[in-house]
């Protein structure tokens, strides 16, 4: 009886790999001549400890065995099908460096953009966000129909899909139209929404309403306080940078509290993500949450300290708010509203059974991963300039 091995010469066998002696999936090979096809654990000096291969085995009367390829060859070469254990290391790393090239492109892309969007104000940031609530709403209604989800209760009808898309779109215009007064419309919208559920649903569910309800807040609603948020035409009365910079910024009246808390924010708020995933990535060892498993203490830390060191450089460069303890606080709070809203979005994917949103942006998913973030982040920063900062912060 003789073991035969992969990668050996003919009739010089190695020592099998432990994975196939626990197995005891070796092949042991008896007198007679034919062909057979046997899978082997080896211990390849050539490929590596723990290779597994399929290889054509040419067994000879008198007990020997050369090894053959694919096609019939008996030369002693060998042809395998690498499977099972053998993975190409170089190919992974491509692959990861590839997804955070694009990542990368596209990411700069989207905030060259928005900075620019955020500059401008006005009826073009109004526009733009509009937009962006539409989108959000339509991927959270993907969500909201996707098996996962639907399995516990029936999903919205088409009817009442378009109606939440239309009026999230509708809060964030009014948001801009009226100068950011929003609750009664949030109300009305709710209404209008659910009674629409009555009257299209022939049994409707609590889940159903409840869901409808929730995708107005989440999609139109939060998103609509960016927009109050940039209306806010106070004077930056202590930003030396942009007083210094009037005829680029379109006069004195354009450098606003709206402009520099919008802007600050924003940084803060890609500092933290940013922060929280190279040192979740490098140093990354207890787990934050079981919610998303891959986030870590580590790089909550990380991510709470850079979204505090972009509030105060904002604070140094731009002059506001006006005091050291108020751009720690404006750090930390980002921080919160823009990690929790992070996960919020992971209980809908994961409920949903997805990963992703959609696929709307290369490297980062649907448009709904890529502002999870940002959607809690925009209220919270106004209540706490509205409420906790004495004139705004100026």
């Amino acid at each position: 009886m003789i073991h035969v091995v992969g990668g050996s010469r003919v009739g010089m066998p190695l020592p099998l790999c432990a994975r196939c002696q626990k197995k005891n999936s070796h092949q042991a090979l008896g007198q007679g001549l034919g062909i057979r096809r046997v899978e082997m654990g080896v211990i390849n000096p050539f490929r590596g400890i723990g290779t597994h291969k399929t290889q054509r085995i040419l067994i000879a009367r008198d007990g020997t065995a050369s090894l053959s390829g694919e096609g019939g060859a008996q030369d002693g070469s060998e042809s395998t099908e690498v499977h099972g254990d053998e993975h190409s290391t170089g190919g992974a790393q491509q692959k990861t460096t590839s997804s955070l090239t694009k990542r990368a492109i596209f990411g700069s892309i989207l905030g060259v953009s928005a900075a620019v969007i955020i500059v401008i104000g006005g009826w073009p940031f109004a526009a733009v966000t509009c937009l962006l609530a539409y989108q959000c709403s339509q991927e959270f209604l993907g969500l909201v129909n996707a098996k996962g989800i639907s399995k516990g209760m029936i999903p919205p009808p088409p009817l009442v899909s378009s109606a939440i898309s239309l009026m999230c779109v509708g809060l964030c215009a009014w948001s801009f139209m009226s100068g950011g007064k929003m609750a009664s419309a949030m109300a009305v919208a709710s209404f209008l929404v659910l009674s629409l559920q009555l009257v299209a649903v022939e049994k409707p569910r609590f889940a159903q309403l409840t869901s409808s309800v929730f995708g107005l807040l989440y999609c139109g609603y939060l998103p609509s306080f960016w927009i109050k948020l940039r209306l806010l035409a106070i004077p930056a009365s202590n930003s030396y940078l942009l007083q210094s910079w009037q005829g680029v910024m379109g006069g004195v009246t354009h450098a606003t509290v709206g402009l520099v808390a919008t802007f600050t924010a924003v940084a803060c708020i890609i500092a933290a993500d940013t922060g929280a995933y190279f040192c979740g990535k490098s140093l990354g060892k207890t787990q934050l949450i079981s919610v998303s498993p891959k986030k870590t203490v580590e790089g909550a830390i990380g991510g709470l300290l850079s979204s505090i060191l972009a509030a105060v450089t904002c604070y140094r460069f731009l002059g506001w708010p006006d005091s050291t303890l108020g751009a720690v606080a404006l750090g930390v709070i980002v921080f919160i509203s823009s990690i929790f809203g992070d996960l919020i979005e992971s209980v809908i994917k994961r409920d949903a059974g997805l990963k992703d949103a959609s696929n709307l942006i290369p490297g980062h998913g649907g448009l709904l991963d890529r502002l999870d973030s940002y959607l809690f982040t925009g209220a919270c920063v106004y209540f706490f300039m509205r409420f906790f900062l004495v004139g705004f912060g100026v």
